[in-house]
């Protein structure tokens, strides 16, 4: 009796969750708003970010299996480079392609399609959630293990400019770039081994 209880109460919890979650869903641009009732209106963000591949990456995800497909499609399109995710989709108007100048310069391009080296990560994982092909999803990983050899030895730069040839910034030795790509490849290895 115990465990049915806790199954419905699981159950119901899940789909108040999912239901909430829906409201992120932008049908128009085929992937999850990136901030709902801006300002405390009604006005939604529909900046195309990478945020949303969280979404999909995780472990448990309220989103149907069309949306997740539609959000890795979308983050693959606009997102997605050899190095990382963009913060900012680059047909965005707000989109700065390099990050370079002085501080304030440097600072407003962080988050407006810098790309973030760690984000290959959870891309990777979302992908091979979506897909079930986890040498392809693996793949998207590759390309970091030339850049070993470039800025710091052995190790992955935090962020690189949006635009090619995606040129290495910031921090040279990041250690959440180098442990969350390393933790997708581990996880996706034994994914291959064992399908």
């Amino acid at each position: 009796m115990r465990n049915t209880a806790e199954k419905r109460f699981c159950g119901d919890l899940l789909k108040r969750a999912g239901d909430g979650f829906a409201r992120f869903w932008n049908a128009e641009r085929g992937c999850l708003y990136d901030v709902l009732d801006v300002d405390g209106g009604s006005l939604h963000d529909a900046s195309v970010r990478p945020n949303q591949i969280f979404a999909v990456a995780l472990p448990y995800c309220v989103l149907p299996a069309e949306t997740m497909r539609a959000v890795v499609e979308t983050c693959a399109r606009e997102l997605l480079t050899s190095y990382g995710l963009r913060s900012l989709s680059a047909a965005d108007p707000c989109y700065i392609s390099h990050y370079r100048g002085d501080t304030w310069q440097r600072d407003a391009a962080y988050h407006q399609g810098t790309v973030w080296s760690w984000l290959l990560g959870p891309f990777a994982r979302a992908h091979y959630r979506v897909y079930g092909d986890a040498l392809r999803a693996q793949s998207f990983l590759s390309p970091i293990a030339q850049h070993l050899a470039a800025a710091c030895v052995g190790s992955v730069s935090e962020i690189f400019d949006g635009d090619a040839p995606h040129i290495a910034r910031g921090c040279f030795a990041q250690s959440w770039s180098v442990a969350e790509i390393l933790r997708s490849w581990v996880y996706l290895e034994s994914k291959i081994a064992n399908p």
